[in-house]
C-alpha cells in the first residue's frame, strides 16, 4: 500500500515539473536589453511589424482581419525567401510610427512610407521599390487655381491634410499661408478627398493611387490640376535608425525581388491605372547585339 501512494506521488511529482517549466519557456520574440533588431530578428526568426493602412499598399478585410496589398505581398515573399516569419503585429497611425520604432513595439514599418528630412533624425529606410507623384486635387467643376498654384498660398484657402502624413508637411512648407484641416493619423486616406467634395476644403495634396481609388466609388467628383507632381517621394520600408546589419539583410532581400520582377508583377497587379506607380530605372545596361547566356 505504501508502494502504491508513493508511485502517486511521484507521478503528481513529475507532473508538476513538467507544467512548471512548460510555463517557463522562453519568449524567443521578447526584447532584450541592448540587443539589435537584426540580432533580435535572427534569434526569434520573426519580423514584427507594425503597419498603416494606406489602400492599396496595405489594406485589412473587415470581416476576417487579413491584410492584403502591395507592401504586405512583398514583404511576405521577402520573409519566405528570407526563411523569416512576418508578423503583422500592431496597427499604428502616420503620427506615431517613429515611436513604436523606438521604443521597440516592432521591427520594421513595411507599409509604403515617405522619407523625409523630419523621418530621417529618428529613423532609416530601406531602398525605394517605387516613386509616387504629390498631385493637387480640388473639386471637378473648381477651376480656381489652373495653372496658378501660387494662388493657393492664401488665407482664403483651406488645404485638407492627415496628420503625421507627408502632405501636410508639404502643405506647411509650400503654402503657409493657407489654412489645413487635419485629420487624426488613423483616419482613412479618402477622407481629404471627401473634406475637397463637400466644401469643407478646397483643395488637397495626394498620391494618384488613392485620388483614383476615391473615383472609383465617386466618379467624376475631383480632378488633378498639376501637370507634373508639386513632390516625388520614394516608397521604403522604415526601421529603427543605426541598424545597418537589418538594413543589409532587407535591402538585399527586396533587390531581389526588384531584379526578379516581383515587384513590377505586384504593381501590375493593384495599379489603378498604368503611370500613376513610378517604377525604378534599371541600374545596368545590356550591350546591343549581344547574346544573354
Amino acid at each position: 500500500m505504501k508502494s502504491k501512494y508513493i508511485s502517486v506521488y511521484i507521478c503528481i511529482l513529475l507532473v508538476t515539473v513538467l507544467l512548471f517549466g512548460c510555463s517557463f519557456q522562453p519568449n524567443t520574440s521578447a526584447v532584450v536589453q541592448g540587443e539589435s533588431v537584426y540580432s533580435r530578428v535572427m534569434r526569434s526568426g520573426t519580423i514584427r511589424c507594425g503597419y498603416a493602412m494606406f489602400p492599396p499598399y496595405c489594406m485589412k478585410d473587415p470581416n476576417t482581419g487579413k491584410l492584403s496589398g502591395i507592401f504586405v505581398e512583398i514583404l511576405e515573399e521577402a520573409g519566405k525567401n528570407l526563411g523569416l516569419k512576418i508578423n503583422w503585429s500592431e496597427e499604428v497611425g502616420w503620427g506615431s510610427i517613429i515611436q513604436g520604432l523606438e521604443t521597440n513595439r516592432y521591427d520594421l514599418v513595411p507599409t509604403g512610407v515617405w522619407p523625409n528630412a523630419s523621418r530621417g533624425k529618428h529613423a532609416s529606410f530601406s531602398i525605394p521599390l517605387f516613386y509616387n507623384g504629390l498631385n493637387v486635387y480640388v473639386r471637378a467643376n473648381d477651376n480656381r487655381f489652373t495653372d496658378k498654384l501660387q494662388s493657393i498660398n492664401s488665407e482664403s484657402i483651406t488645404i485638407a491634410t492627415i496628420d503625421g502624413y507627408l502632405n501636410q508637411d508639404i502643405a506647411k512648407n509650400r503654402f503657409p499661408r493657407a489654412h489645413r484641416l487635419t485629420h487624426p493619423d488613423m483616419c482613412d486616406g479618402g477622407q481629404v478627398f471627401l473634406d475637397v467634395t463637400t466644401n469643407k476644403a478646397d483643395l488637397t495634396l495626394n498620391d494618384p493611387s488613392l485620388a483614383a481609388l476615391f473615383l472609383k466609388n465617386n466618379p467624376g467628383t475631383i480632378k488633378n490640376i498639376t501637370n507634373t507632381p508639386i513632390a516625388i517621394e520614394a516608397n521604403t520600408m522604415m526601421f529603427k535608425i543605426g541598424e545597418p546589419a537589418f538594413k543589409s539583410m532587407l535591402d538585399t532581400a527586396l533587390t531581389e525581388l526588384i531584379n526578379t520582377g516581383y515587384v513590377d508583377k505586384v504593381l501590375n497587379k493593384y495599379e489603378p491605372k498604368r503611370g500613376v506607380y513610378y517604377r525604378l530605372a534599371l541600374p545596368y545596361q545590356v550591350t546591343s547585339g549581344e547574346k544573354m547566356n
